[in-house]
C-alpha cells in the first residue's frame, strides 16, 4: 500500500515542490511546548516559521 500511496502523490501536479514543516510553538494556557505540522511550498516555507 505504501509504494501506491507514494506514487499517487508523486502524480500530482506540484507535488515535488511540497514540504513538511514542524514548528515548536509555546501554548500560552499550560507553558507546554506544542509541535505545529503543516505541508507548504518551498516558497512559502520562511512565511510559515515567521508566523507566531
Amino acid at each position: 500500500m505504501a509504494k501506491k500511496a507514494v506514487a499517487t502523490f508523486a502524480a500530482k501536479a506540484g507535488a515535488k515542490s511540497m514540504v513538511k514543516c514542524i514548528r515548536m510553538d509555546k501554548s500560552p494556557k499550560t507553558g507546554a511546548y506544542v509541535f505545529t505540522e503543516q505541508l507548504v511550498e518551498t516558497a512559502q516555507a520562511k512565511d510559515f516559521f515567521n508566523k507566531k
